[in-house]
């Protein structure tokens, strides 16, 4: 097997038990397996659903955890022909997947039955080393020479793909409302607007900061969730893990209009009068990814141009960059980066 040189151990930050803090811990570096990749990581963007995980929202945790699956860096070992040492690549949510359930069959991978996930049910990128499944990895285009940069694509970049494709084609779905303005917004408002969509930015009420974050970003229009639009939508994205925010998109969007929730995890959606639903309106989710997913996002991101936004942490700050994000502070995305952990 090709390799790198790589060290006996590392630093990590790893999750013991649900809803308590991250633990910094030197742990043995991974040994990868048959048709697994060791990747020295760059850069390891904090998700939302990294949230989900550490605060006891999602069920059935990996324990001990090393979180995150926004993962950039570069090959240390590799034994397939598909990559090589040095290459940089990309790991993002959807790990492993069996590839004969009902599913998988069914060209629905993200759906599998047996699937395994990146910082949920196999080890992430919070750590200065990790190690993948190598057909689950992705080459990172070369106009993303920063990998802090680069790492938000994988999971908020891939999941608002997912969720502006399953709004609609852009000739017959052209003004989206998008609810929550965290990382995945920021990203596919830059595609949408490429695809010279029209996008409505909804906001937490009173986040002027949002609001001209949303603006700058290209929006059209940027208000309150508590508002409805200027003007009825064709579809609406929701980011925000909140549940009443769906009858109140549902009110936003035309007849015939589709809301889409497009986190892992959301609060209750509340009882709303049938006339808000009537009139073909439909509601859906998303669900993980898929490769493919990956593989037109990162064509279509270069060419748009997308930039995300990062705010950029030590790895041993991996506490406080979930907690940006539980408070709502950041503009963007958060990124994790290994070769500061010693400055905290």
């Amino acid at each position: 097997m090709p390799t790198a040189e790589v060290p006996s151990s590392m630093f990590a930050m790893v999750l013991t038990k649900p809803a308590a803090p991250l633990s910094p811990v030197q742990v043995p570096i991974p040994k990868p397996r048959p048709g697994e990749i060791l990747v020295k990581v760059e850069a390891c963007a904090v998700c939302r659903t990294d949230l989900h995980v550490v605060d006891g929202e999602l069920p059935k945790p990996k324990l001990p955890l090393v979180p995150g699956h926004e993962i950039v860096g570069r090959i240390s070992q590799c034994e397939s022909g598909r990559f090589k040492v040095g290459e940089r690549v990309g790991i993002a949510w959807l790990g492993w997947t069996c590839g004969h359930c009902r599913f998988c069959l069914a060209d629905k991978e993200n759906l599998c039955e047996n699937g395994l996930f990146t910082g949920y049910t196999r080890d992430g990128g919070y750590a200065e080393y990790a190690v993948a499944d190598e057909r689950f990895c992705f080459k990172i285009p070369d106009y993303y020479s920063d990998p802090a940069v680069a790492a938000p694509l994988l999971c908020a970049g891939l999941i608002g793909y997912r969720s502006l494709v399953l709004a609609g084609p852009a000739d017959r779905v052209g003004k989206i409302g998008i609810y929550g303005f965290g990382a995945a917004a920021h990203l596919v408002t830059q595609a949408a607007v490429y695809q010279r969509r029209k996008i409505f930015a909804f906001t937490r009420p009173g986040d002027a900061g949002g609001r001209l974050f949303a603006k700058e970003l290209g929006a059209t229009w940027a208000g309150g969730s508590d508002e409805l639009p200027p003007e009825p939508l064709d579809a609406a994205i929701i980011f925000a893990p909140v549940g009443p925010l769906v009858p109140q998109a549902l009110q936003a969007v035309d007849k015939g209009g589709r809301v889409v929730c497009g986190g892992i995890h959301m609060t209750d959606i509340p009882s709303f009068p049938y006339s808000w639903l009537w009139g073909e309106r439909t509601i859906c989710s998303v669900a993980n990814l898929t490769r493919r997913d990956g593989q037109e996002f990162l064509q279509l991101a270069p060419a748009a141009g997308i930039q995300p936004r990062v705010t950029r942490f030590p790895l041993a700050q991996a506490n406080e960059a979930l907690e940006a994000i539980r408070k709502g502070k950041l503009e963007g995305a958060a990124v994790l980066t290994p070769d500061l952990a010693a400055s905290s």
